[in-house]
């Protein structure tokens, strides 16, 4: 083995290695296991939120695949629409200066697959550098043939079932990219706006309570009030009560509207009066369609106001409820504008109250970065309740378990609350819409034309033209689970790995991905008996990785990690730079640019994927989100060191030796008895948190056992016996199994959490212990085996330990030197601890470095004490340290620290610095404060010790 741990050396050849050799699929004939995994954007790269769900379903796969399991990873990535789309259409601009207009359709569509083709690919690339043991000859993408006819099928079957629709509702629009967007493409964040009161007069001289022949309406939308239908207060306003069935005339339209009463009005925001405008707003929407109000589209396409509206009734359809005419002066401005006129011509009109500021959460594209209109626009929809009703009975009837369990009343929430679901795009990247269009407009809906044409009976001569449309691209993925495997063929594998195990995902995306897959999995895919199938047994649904702060991670913040970065290091000036890429606004580049030389003054390191994953699986604790730590990610890289150091050190102590491989006679130590106990128990912890899916108790109970167990305490037992030239050849040959066996199982334990470093020790450890295969990733998980835990060795050895640190202690609170040997005395101790000193002398006298370990029956001389259980560990003072010496080092140590103390009380009593400084610094002083007075607490007792001797 090399002298130091070096990740890079052997990462990417192992698993070019484990790939190569088809480890990765499925094989044996043990229980079906499978994840699929959720399908990353074939546009991007990943981020932390990817290298952690990958480590946790690596963990789960490896751990499956090592119980025996018949395990598959489903692989693949999505199409990602609007994304993919985007750069695509940025890449022609800058390099032809054509708009995919300019192209036409086709030739877009073959630019995309050209791009998809040569940088597609760097997703995959970067999955397989986080060690992700996927099935790569089975990699899908939802725009495969396959996959296309599998979407193509659900969407005819839906359609025929009558739970596909088309109409006029209300989307998210997004005015630049000209297309209807989901609400996770939506991010809604604080910004300083302002809100306007507008007097609306009364109709029919009606009067207010205070005798004014108006209302004032408040609102942050103006331009909308073009489109307003009516004006609602809550039905117990006292102020409003005697209004309600009255009408106002609605400013600069004309347009008479009735005043409604509705309980979602709130009375104490604003003026207790609220404009509605159904077809531009989306609570709006659901009071109309309460009191049936009439809908009035005044925006076209590109957020512009229209020279005529469009008058609808609740079915989307023309009415004549209202005029359509809207006034000619604001026709075709774009709603920025219109907003500023509108408000100038209130004002002219004496009909402006007042202006606040105001702070709202607007809602902007996140790809366009326009801000959304709520519009009413032709679209597709999936009728939802009718699928939801078995979707949600899966999970009540525990079906489907959601782990942790709180997630499922997230899901019941949104299920119980359904609208109908908008599955349209006006893209042309996607799986364009099955559906044909003659020229009166009659859909027909069918696999290809010439389907069309048989299933409906049409004449050659009548012209079909198809939907321009394309699926949203959750309505590809949420066949993710079937379609992968090969339906709608009955395949072997749609037969052997569905229902599949786990799903690993955000808690994001319950409704937007888990759900619709759950819904859309139990209508088409049916067991032998027609019972519906469950696309997955259990959600293991984890929370957001945040900076070390619990700051969200986003690029406007500057703290964004990148985890091949944290694999393979990056330098200062490079990080900086990828960090500020395409901002905008020098202030904030320089403002991002100063914290990131402040957080890593000499970039990131090389910390290896084995180290990362580590750190991910540490935090995975149920649910909650998780605060990405560097420190304890260096901790991680250091038991990586600490490992591989553990192995060479057993590796020169087993190699040419005899560890027992042939048999032959063995003796066991106290201390081999021990550790080999100590497995069994850390075999059964680590198991059963994975079994929990609690990666934390899992990589927590590992390191413990690793570290503490069996590096700290028995690679330094063994030493006595390896170095002992009068130990027989039976103590030899059964410390040196032990120490390979044991070694050989933490490997294996390890393995689904540290794939890489724990193969390549495995490749040198496995002649010497027997084992026989040619990977580590397929053998046999280490089982607990309660026959070799030895419960009376658990309590000698504890007893051992116990002596050695107390003795350790002394040393140290007596500032006596490690190097310097002792005279130990025992008393006040049981025959067990007399047994047990006369049959461990050997260890301790080495371990604990001491020149003589004997009981005492009589006085003590004056002594330091430590206690093991009742008896007393005493080591005598007499010329050991100097008393007065360390008195006076002490009392000046105490003097010191009592300085500090009252110098950050201080500042902490200053009101001035309490209230200006940012919260984060107070709490690190007051938590340095409450550490300095522990210190000074022990330094006390010390002192008081000491001049006690």
């Amino acid at each position: 083995m090399d002298k130091t741990f070096n990740p890079h050396a052997i990462e990417q050849n192992w698993y070019q290695t484990w790939e190569e050799r088809g480890y990765f699929a499925p094989q044996g004939e043990g229980q079906p296991y499978s994840i699929m995994i959720p399908p990353p954007n074939v546009t991007g790269s990943l981020h932390m939120g990817h290298g952690f769900n990958n480590a946790v379903m690596d963990a789960l796969i490896r751990y499956q695949r090592m119980k025996g399991c018949n395990t598959l990873w489903q692989v693949g990535t999505d199409h990602a629409g609007i994304a993919t789309q985007m750069v695509v259409e940025r890449k022609l601009a800058a390099e032809t200066g054509q708009s995919r207009h300019d192209l036409g359709r086709e030739a877009f569509l073959e630019k995309v697959w050209e791009w998809k083709a040569e940088s597609g690919g760097n997703i995959t690339r970067q999955i397989r550098r986080l060690g992700s043991s996927v099935d790569w000859s089975r990699e899908r993408f939802t725009m495969d043939d396959g996959f296309y006819k599998a979407v193509q099928e659900v969407f005819v079957r839906l359609y025929d079932d009558k739970l596909i629709y088309r109409g006029k509702r209300l989307v998210n629009w997004d005015a630049k990219l000209h297309t209807a967007i989901s609400d996770l493409e939506v991010l809604s964040e604080e910004e300083q706006g302002s809100l306007w009161h507008f007097r609306y007069p009364l109709a029919d001289g009606a009067t207010t309570a205070e005798g004014k022949n108006y209302i004032v309406v408040a609102t942050t939308r103006p331009e909308t009030m073009l489109g307003d239908t009516a004006v609602a207060v809550n039905p117990e306003d006292e102020r409003y009560q005697h209004l309600v069935g009255k009408f106002v005339d609605l400013p600069l339209v004309g347009r008479r509207i009735p005043i409604i009463a509705d309980d979602y009005v709130d009375r104490e925001f604003g003026t207790g009066c609220v404009k509605i405008t159904p077809a531009h707003d989306f609570n709006d929407y659901e009071v109309g369609k309460r009191h049936a109000l009439p809908m009035i589209n005044i925006m076209t396409l590109d957020a512009a106001i229209r020279s005529e509206a469009e008058v609808l009734d609740q079915d989307g359809q023309p009415c004549d409820a209202y005029p359509a005419t809207l006034p000619a002066a604001y026709a075709g401005l774009d709603r920025a504008e219109a907003r500023k006129q509108i408000v100038a011509d209130f004002e002219a009109q004496g009909l402006l109250e007042k202006i606040d500021p105001h702070t709202l959460k607007v809602p902007r594209g996140d790809r366009s970065g326009v801000v959304i209109e709520p519009l009413l626009t032709d679209q597709w929809f999936v009728a939802v309740a009718e699928l939801a009703k078995p979707a949600i009975e899966a999970v009540e009837q525990g079906e489907i378990q959601f782990v942790p369990k709180q997630y499922e009343n997230m899901y019941f929430a949104w299920m119980r609350n359904l609208q109908d679901w908008c599955i349209s795009r006006q893209l042309w990247w996607g799986h364009r819409i099955p559906a044909w269009y003659d020229q009166e407009g009659n859909v027909y809906v069918a696999r290809s034309e010439a389907e069309a044409r048989s299933k409906y009976q049409l004449a050659d001569e009548v012209v079909l033209s198809q939907d321009n449309d394309v699926l949203d691209t959750w309505f590809s993925s949420a066949l993710w689970t079937f379609g992968t495997l090969g339906w709608p063929e009955n395949t072997k594998e749609l037969q052997t790995f569905h229902p599949s195990s786990v799903l690993v995902t955000g808690f994001d995306i319950i409704f937007f991905w888990v759900a619709r897959m759950i819904m859309m999995t139990m209508h088409f895919i049916k067991d032998e008996n027609g019972k519906p199938q469950v696309p997955f047994k259990t959600v293991y649904v984890h929370g957001l990785v945040r900076d070390g702060q619990g700051q969200k991670m986003s690029k406007s913040k500057g703290n964004v990690l990148d985890p091949i970065d944290l694999i393979d290091g990056i330098s200062l000036d490079e990080l900086v730079a990828k960090r500020t890429a395409n901002m905008m606004q020098p202030q904030l580049a320089a403002k991002i640019e100063k914290a990131t030389r402040a957080e890593f003054p000499e970039g990131i390191a090389a910390y290896g994927t084995d180290a990362l994953r580590y750190t991910f699986l540490s935090l995975a604790s149920t649910g909650r989100d998780i605060k990405f730590d560097m420190n304890r990610m260096e901790g991680f890289r250091n038991f990586c060191n600490k490992i591989w150091n553990a192995a060479k050190y057993v590796l020169m102590n087993t190699e040419e030796h005899d560890c027992g491989q042939q048999g032959g006679e063995m003796e066991y130590t106290l201390a081999d008895r021990w550790i080999i106990s100590r497995l069994q128990v850390a075999e059964q912890k680590v198991t059963e948190a994975l079994d929990s899916y609690r990666f934390d108790l899992a990589t927590q109970a590992l390191y413990e056992f690793v570290w503490n167990e069996y590096c700290d305490w028995y690679l330094e037992l063994s030493k006595p016996v390896l170095w002992n030239k009068e130990a027989s050849a039976a103590q030899l040959r059964g410390t040196r199994r032990t120490l390979i066996r044991v070694l050989e199982a933490i490997l294996r334990l390890a393995h689904p959490f540290m794939p890489f470093i724990t193969e390549e020790i495995w490749q040198k450890v496995k002649p010497l212990a027997g084992k026989e295969g040619d990977t580590l990733m397929l053998q046999p998980w280490p089982i607990a085996n309660m026959d070799n835990y030895d419960a009376a060795a658990i309590e000698d050895l504890e007893w051992v330990k116990g002596v050695i640190i107390g003795i350790r202690n002394i040393r140290g609170e007596m500032n006596i030197s490690p190097a310097k040997t002792l005279t130990v005395l025992l008393r006040n101790g049981s025959p067990d601890d007399q047994r047990r000193l006369e049959e461990n002398r050997a260890f301790l006298l080495k371990l604990a470095k001491l020149e003589s370990l004997e009981w005492l029956e009589g006085q003590a001389p004056l002594s330091a004490t430590a206690l093991v259980g009742e008896m007393e560990v005493l080591v005598p003072m007499a010329g050991l340290i100097d008393k007065e010496a360390e008195i006076a080092r002490l009392s000046k140590e105490l003097d010191k620290l009592s300085k500090d103390i009252e110098r950050t009380q201080s500042k902490l009593d200053n009101p001035g610095f309490v209230a200006k400084a940012p919260a984060q610094l107070v709490e690190q002083e007051q938590n340095r404060l409450n550490e300095m007075r522990q210190t000074q607490a022990k330094l006390e007792e010390k002192l008081a010790q000491m001049q006690s001797l």
